[in-house]
């Protein structure tokens, strides 16, 4: 009985473990199973804390539409399929498993710099010549079925969503990740979109729309009445959140005007403006900012962001500007680089190629006029300036032969700039200046004038060595002169000898004469005392011999009177006519002058010859030397030897040693 005992009371413990352990079994199959136990029991869902939860309903028991409406794939009102509500994280009861299929999705997340386009799969339809769907209230794409019920349109979206995480029913839109827009510096972005009203005829662009917020807000650019295609807006550096469905961006340099420069805007859309030109000028219509055509105000030196489609920014210097009509030579500009070197014909038939430089300036408030005129600065090179100076220059040759034509470079260099000047005033541009450079007349001309120059060189070296020689011989001519000054001095005391001598000569013949004068007055007085006092009776004959004598006497005094004063007269006229005549003389000739006549009189007179007739040099730099000089002699002795040996005396060789 005891062991009976024992073996019951093993078995109640034997059977209370195994009833113990299939509760820990239960139990841990509940713990571990209970989400699934729940979900059967109590149709219990957890949604996790990143997660959301879609809903598949099965069926339809009862309280609700059995099925969706045609073309839906979401329902909104309880209806069988996609569910448009979701589930947020948390608790749920009631999701039956046998009714409702949840699935377990993560959170949309738009990373940092990205953002998130929505295409959505259900909704009403797109209206006829849009591509994008318009925005509606629905939490950021959250809440669909508030989406549906506002009356979200299937298709691609104009809204999207920026860096975040969200709550994406993925059963209805599709997120699709890309990159934010970036405009970098210096840049400018040029937008076309792809949605909108169509653009107005005679445009090639859309009208300017504000509200949108650099096209970031689409929806605000819709629906105030923006136009698909090229929009006039462009948009600057930085980072933009752009829907690329909806627009289109191209990245293009800012434009960049120079110092020095101008920028002349052409406008290629806006409403036709009135000409703010008047009626004198007749070249195309320059009208006002925002208006189609060439503004009337330029654009001054910086950075513009101009879009290039559907507007052109012509550059106009404003400083001078100097083009050159010459092969090998072009200016930074390159406006002159289809300029080359002008060729002319002079009257005479010769060719030659002609330089010219020309440089303008065109005033900023004249720059609108020019390019409305022109287009550009090249036509206008290609158009005026080009052929106005070739045809000038070559005309002007035309008019002289071409030795005139470069010997009155000058004045035709000021006649050019003139002509051109009244040329460019009636296109709206000022000339500053037209230069000649350089002319080349034909080889075989050129020639011919460099003979010319170097005869006249020549004749102008020989007339200098000429002059030279002229001076050396006055030199030695004044050097003998000093030599014989002591000769000249003695000649004009000889002469002052002379005159004294004459004046003496003068005064003793006055003397003289005098002196028998008185002589023979008291002769003729004592003979006629006597013959008073001798005979008075004989006083008829001695009367009459006394009357003979007196007279006699009287006429001998008279002749010996006559003739000393004759003789007086005559030596002082010779002495003063010689001193007048040398008077005369010096002041004719000069007193130097009259010096060496008189010495060269006086040393003729001596038959003193001065020059020998062989003059031998040493130095044979002038082409001759002692021994052609010595040559030279003998040859005369040959032809005159008798004659010779009379002159060899007068020779002077004079030798100089060879340097």
């Amino acid at each position: 009985m005891v062991y009976q005992g024992k073996k019951d009371r093993k078995n109640k413990i034997m059977d209370a473990l195994i009833f113990n352990y299939w509760w820990v079994i239960v139990a841990l199959m509940c713990v571990v199973l209970y989400k699934y136990i729940l979900r059967f029991l109590f149709g219990m869902v957890i949604v996790p804390e990143d997660r959301i939860g879609l809903i598949t309903k099965k069926f339809v028991l009862f309280g609700a539409d059995k099925e969706l409406p045609d073309g839906r794939i979401i329902a909104t009102k309880g209806e069988a399929g996609f569910q448009g509500k979701s589930l947020a994280p948390g608790l749920y009861f009631g999701m039956w498993f046998w009714q409702f299929a949840v699935t377990m999705e993560q959170f949309t997340i738009i990373p940092e710099g990205k953002i998130g386009l929505i295409m959505a799969k259900d909704g009403s339809e797109i209206p006829t010549g849009n591509i994008l769907g318009q925005r509606v209230e629905s939490d950021n794409f959250q809440d669909a079925v508030k989406f549906l019920d506002n009356g979200g349109q299937r298709g691609r979206q104009t809204s999207y969503i920026t860096s975040g995480s969200y709550r994406i029913n993925t059963m209805l839109f599709q997120v699709s990740v890309t990159d934010m827009i970036r405009i970098q510096e210096s840049m400018v972005g040029i937008v076309t979109t792809l949605d909108g009203l169509p653009i107005e005829a005679n445009q090639i662009a859309g009208k300017l729309v504000d509200g949108h917020n650099n096209f970031q807000n689409f929806d605000n650019f819709i629906k105030n009445g923006g136009n698909r295609g090229l929009q006039p807006q462009v948009i600057l550096a930085g980072s933009y959140n752009l829907n690329p469905w909806a627009i289109q961006m191209e990245e293009i340099p800012m434009t960049e005007i120079a110092i020095g420069y101008v920028g002349v805007v052409i406008s290629f859309i806006g409403n036709d403006g009135s000409d703010l030109t008047g009626v004198d000028f007749k070249h195309g219509n320059i009208v006002g900012k925002g208006s189609k055509g060439v503004w009337l105000e330029p654009l001054g030196p910086g950075k513009y962001p101009i879009n290039k489609y559907i507007m052109k920014v012509e550059l106009v210097p404003t400083t001078n500007l100097v083009l050159n009509w010459a092969s090998a030579r072009s200016e930074a500009h390159n406006l002159d680089k289809n300029l080359s070197t002008i060729t002319v014909r002079s009257k005479d038939g010769f060719p030659f190629n002609l330089d010219v430089a020309q440089i303008i300036h065109v005033p900023t408030t004249e720059a609108p006029k020019v390019i409305a005129r022109f287009g550009n600065m090249v036509n206008l090179v290609s158009q005026v300036l080009e052929p106005t100076i070739g045809n000038y220059f070559r005309n002007s040759a035309q008019d002289s032969d071409v030795i005139a034509f470069l010997s009155t470079r000058k004045e035709r260099q000021e006649s050019a700039k003139e002509h051109i000047k009244k040329v460019l005033d009636e296109y709206n541009v000022n000339a500053v200046d037209t230069l000649i450079g350089d002319i080349v007349p034909p080889e075989s001309l050129m020639k011919t004038l460099t003979d010319r120059k170097l005869a006249e060189e020549q004749k102008v070296t020989y007339n200098t060595q000429k002059q030279a020689q002229e001076t050396r011989q006055g030199m030695e001519k004044e050097t003998a002169i000093a030599d014989m000054q002591k000769d000249i001095v003695k000649a004009q005391q000889s002469v002052e000898i002379a005159e004294r001598t004459a004046s003496a000569t003068v005064k003793k013949s006055e003397g003289d004469a005098t002196g028998v004068k008185l002589a023979v007055g008291a002769e003729a007085e004592v003979i006629k005392m006597r013959a008073h006092a001798e005979a008075e009776a004989t006083k008829a004959r001695a009367q009459a011999d006394s009357e003979a004598i007196k007279l006699r006497a009287s006429a001998e005094a008279e002749q010996i009177k006559l003739t000393g004063s004759a003789e007086a007269g005559k030596i002082l006229a010779i002495g003063k006519s010689t001193a007048e005549a040398y008077e005369l003389a010096v002041k004719a000739l000069g007193g130097e002058n009259f010096t060496r006549y008189k010495i060269t009189e006086e040393l003729s007179k001596g038959n003193v010859k001065l020059i020998p007739d062989v003059l031998i040099g040493g130095n044979g730099n002038n082409g001759g030397n002692a021994m052609d000089g010595l040559l030279g002699l003998k040859l005369m002795e040959l032809m005159d030897p008798e004659k010779r040996k009379e002159e060899i005396k007068t020779v002077e060789i004079i030798t100089q040693p060879n340097k």
